[in-house]
């Protein structure tokens, strides 16, 4: 009995991930241990971020919040961090929570709307380098305004929306039902290369879509939240900032304009994939039967639907609330005008968001081992030691690097901070201090699209429901991203370091 309870106990911690994936957590709790009281916290403290990054890698073998939760509550409890400080974080970084709690709902039930448009937008280019270039660029130009998050959920929206259509009808089903899309044991096998192609070409147009929210979020006040943060503590309001930071943000935005162009013609990294002919009859007759059958109540909802993205826009553009609060009058707006007063149907929209929320506030918790452990201060101390010419440029480099690992909000907190404070200490001018904002604005945003850790928007993208269905593993959106990542940091570097 004993053994089989064992057995039972083994089978069920972190459910069906693999043998060595359960054994290599186990380990990390017991090495942890030992490092701390042997070697010390800073070892102990890096020893958990570079823990954390393997559970985010190895997503689709099990959802990092189980893995990295467990990491972390061992962290509460070996007092490498205190609970007050992981609530400290979760206060200071609520508005991105009550975002992804809002925000990604209010987008669920945009999801007919943004389906018609984006489905007119799929079919109606045919070049895949016209249509890869408009996801990048209507992606970059939202996220100057949106939030990047916002801009990402609409695409993972229409990805999941195509998808499912194709699946389901390969599969023999309606695609109106909700039927599962997970496997594809129903798929006939002349089916399966289309699938593998349809995947890749879908998979091309979401890393696109990321990036140019990268491209498109460092432009402005609202683009990021690490943005706003550097606005406020530099006195820029939206006009200023964006003049400010457009000698380095707009030559990138082209440079990466420039490099969706070059991917797709060249086919490198995982690119240039077309949309299969039998994927674009079944997607163009869905679309038509669609039309077809619409009712008069259902292109009032997308009327309705449409007024309410309007009202989003507005709203975000103006800042008239927290982006979250916006997200829940849309919420509102749309179920209220369109006959949504079910609670299981407004339950639904939730869904996808929640997991991430939780995901994010054990993020949280890190960034406060980070911060409790003080394990970036002395590059901070290294890069303000430095000749002042040498700094913009460092400071840059710091922290694409960092925000490549960590929350690039939390790094830019720590160093607009650390800059700030010997800027009041007279150590440097007014315009010094200026340059070195805009390094650690650009830093933050640019570099960090090497690995979802650095992007909340590709971390999202990588935990959500579309990943699993297109095979977007970790390792394959730094690969993806890689190009991007060389041709943003290094022209970012550069304009920081000779054009400000």
């Amino acid at each position: 009995m004993s053994g089989s309870m064992a057995q039972a106990f083994a089978h069920n911690f972190l459910g069906h991930s693999p043998r060595w994936y359960k054994a290599s957590i186990v380990g990390f709790l017991i090495l942890n241990a030992l490092v701390l009281w042997t070697v010390g916290p800073v070892v102990a403290g890096w020893l958990l971020v570079l823990e954390f990054i393997f559970t985010l890698a190895m997503a689709l073998k099990c959802y990092p919040l189980m893995p990295g939760g467990l990491l972390l509550v061992e962290a509460l409890l070996l007092k490498m961090t205190t609970p007050q400080a992981l609530y400290d974080e979760l206060v200071h970084n609520f508005p991105v929570i009550l975002l992804l709690m809002f925000m990604v709902a209010g987008i669920y039930f945009m999801k007919d709307l943004l389906l018609f448009l984006f489905s007119r937008l799929l079919l109606g280019v045919r070049s895949k380098t016209l249509l890869a270039l408009m996801f990048c660029f209507l992606s970059a130009f939202l996220s100057a305004f949106l939030d990047a998050l916002t801009v990402t959920a609409v695409i993972i929206s229409a990805a999941v929306g195509f998808y499912s259509v194709y699946h389901r009808v390969a599969s023999g089903d309606d695609p109106r039902q909700d039927t599962p899309i997970g496997n594809d044991q129903n798929l006939p096998r002349l089916h399966h290369a289309d699938l593998e192609q349809f995947r890749a070409f879908l998979r091309s147009l979401l890393m696109h879509g990321a990036v140019g929210t990268a491209l498109g979020g460092v432009c402005t006040l609202v683009g990021e939240p690490q943005n706003l943060l550097i606005g406020h503590e530099m006195g820029w309001h939206f006009a200023e900032f964006f003049l400010k930071v457009a000698p380095v943000s707009l030559p990138v935005l082209v440079a990466g304009l420039a490099t969706c162009v070059l991917l797709e013609k060249l086919r490198w990294f995982g690119y240039g994939t077309l949309l299969p002919d039998n994927v674009r009859v079944v997607l163009a007759n869905y679309a038509a039967e669609d039309n077809a059958a619409r009712t008069t109540r259902q292109r009032a909802a997308l009327i309705v639907q449409g007024l309410a993205a309007l009202i989003l826009i507005a709203g975000l553009g103006f800042h008239i609330a927290e982006v979250g609060l916006i997200g829940l009058m849309v919420i509102v707006l749309i179920t209220s005008f369109t006959g949504i007063t079910d609670e299981h149907r407004i339950g639904n929209a939730f869904k996808d968001a929640m997991p991430f929320t939780a995901l994010l506030v054990v993020f949280f918790a890190v960034v406060a081992v980070i911060h409790d452990q003080q394990l970036f201060t002395p590059l901070i101390q290294w890069v303000l030691a430095l000749p002042t010419e040498q700094q913009p440029g460092m400071l840059f480099i710091a922290n694409g690097l960092l925000s490549a690992i960590s929350d690039n909000v939390f790094v830019a907190t720590i160093y607009i901070t650390e800059v700030k404070r010997a800027f009041i200490a007279g150590d440097m001018s007014r315009e010094h201090f200026e340059t070195l904002a805009i390094a650690i604005n650009t830093g933050t945003n640019l570099p960090s699209v090497a690995t979802p850790n650095g992007q909340a928007a590709f971390l999202f993208l990588l935990t959500s429901a579309i990943a699993p269905l297109i095979r977007l593993s970790y390792g394959r959106m730094v690969w993806m991203a890689l190009p991007y990542t060389v041709v943003m940091g290094v022209l970012g570097w550069y304009a920081v370091s000779y054009w400000l």
